[in-house]
């Protein structure tokens, strides 16, 4: 098996300060544990940007330049910008980060996907949340939907194309494979395909076994066994350990960080996401999976080099 990548997502946009008071919210923060999760051993780090002030989620690109500016200045990691953006964002708002900072990497969802805010909020009495602006964000989310089409697919792969940022591609179902597929068919996806198969969401397939090694099959089916990349996501402390476990298994590799889960383990909060990256390498290491460094993450996925970035 090749070098396992290990990427960490430090924040996210959905989980907020109240959850855990390890959540890292400046850019100062940010950078030093994305710092202390390369040390541990992860080779990418998934960037959304918040309000340095409060916390909540902001696309300000004067933000994500100060974060990832950091991050450059003390750690070699590939820096992957999420072009998630904020509902109601277009598509053109949504790649402004690549178009500013040109990134070795940039994730993009290969569907509409929406995202339930309000399971979280229902854990919680008005007066336990740390700012007011959570509970309210929470619940919006239940009616907003991060709408992708067939034109902004498109649209996605020709600016990231020109910037030479290689695509990540967020996979949440099977149709996402065939999406996939037909802009591989097209020639507009750049060798080897980076995929990330998200599990256990309230908006993707399931996170069972069987559902692991369905969406391998399928992709494997359409694209050929062992001519892709593709990398685990899976929400919550339980399945997400166990669905990383069967994909370093299976040749893939994982994602973790404070976006996906914030338990170490049952009832115990990780202090870090290094914690989370440690305990992920331990795990490879007992399968014997070997972890892969920066650069030869970028040699696996054939990427254009962090001198060649905008920031």
């Amino acid at each position: 098996m090749e070098k396992l990548i290990i990427t960490v997502a430090p924040t996210g946009s959905v989980t907020i300060p109240t959850q855990t008071p390890y959540l890292p919210i400046t850019p100062e923060d940010i950078a030093k544990e994305t710092v202390r999760a390369a040390e541990a051993g992860a080779a990418i780090v998934h960037i959304h940007a918040r309000d340095p002030q409060d916390g909540k989620p902001t696309t300000d690109l004067e933000v994500f330049k100060d974060i990832i500016t950091r991050i450059k200045e003390r750690s070699d990691i590939i820096i992957c910008l999420t072009t998630g953006g904020a509902p109601g964002m277009d598509v053109e708002e949504r790649l402004a980060v690549v178009t500013a900072f040109k990134p070795e990497l940039a994730s993009f969802n290969m569907g509409s996907v929406c995202v339930r805010g309000a399971p979280i909020a229902e854990r919680y009495k008005d007066e336990d949340y740390k700012y007011t602006w959570e509970k309210t964000y929470l619940v919006s989310l239940n009616d907003l939907i991060q709408r992708t089409t067939w034109t902004s697919l498109a649209r996605y792969l020709q600016v990231m194309n020109e910037n030479e940022t290689k695509n990540e591609c967020g996979v949440y179902d099977v149709s996402h494979i065939y999406n996939i597929s037909y802009f591989n068919k097209k020639g507009m996806i750049k060798p080897p395909l980076w995929m990330n198969f998200v599990f256990g969401t309230s908006m993707s397939i399931g996170a069972s076994p069987e559902e692991v090694i369905f969406m391998k099959s399928i992709a494997d089916r359409e694209f050929g066994a062992g001519s892709y990349q593709w990398g685990a996501i899976c929400a919550g402390r339980a399945a997400q350990f166990r669905v990383a476990t069967l994909a370093i298994m299976m040749g893939g590799h994982v994602r973790v960080g404070f976006e996906d889960n914030i338990f170490l383990e049952k009832g115990v909060l990780a202090k870090s996401n290094a914690e989370l990256v440690e305990k992920i390498v331990k795990i490879a290491k007992d399968i014997g999976r070997e972890i892969a460094t920066p650069d030869e993450a970028r040699n696996i996925l054939k990427l254009k080099g962090g001198d060649k970035v905008n920031f």
